[in-house]
């Protein structure tokens, strides 16, 4: 699975930092998810991104 989240943030002209504030996910734990440096993501967290970013997790979550 590739995350596109940076993608998404960029295609919106949105920072990580924004999305930790509209989310109430730590920084920390938004930029490892963005740099694909996590191993697991709760659904709950998966879900406030894809709210926050207006995204399905299609969009967010791309499966190779």
């Amino acid at each position: 699975m590739k995350i596109n989240i940076e993608q998404v943030l960029k295609n919106q002209n949105k920072t990580m930092y924004w999305l930790s504030k509209e989310t109430g996910i730590a920084y920390p734990t938004i930029h490892n998810i963005v740099k694909g440096k996590t191993e697991k993501i709760e659904f709950g967290t998966m879900e406030k991104i894809a709210k926050a970013l207006d995204a399905s997790l299609d969009e967010i979550f791309k499966v190779e």
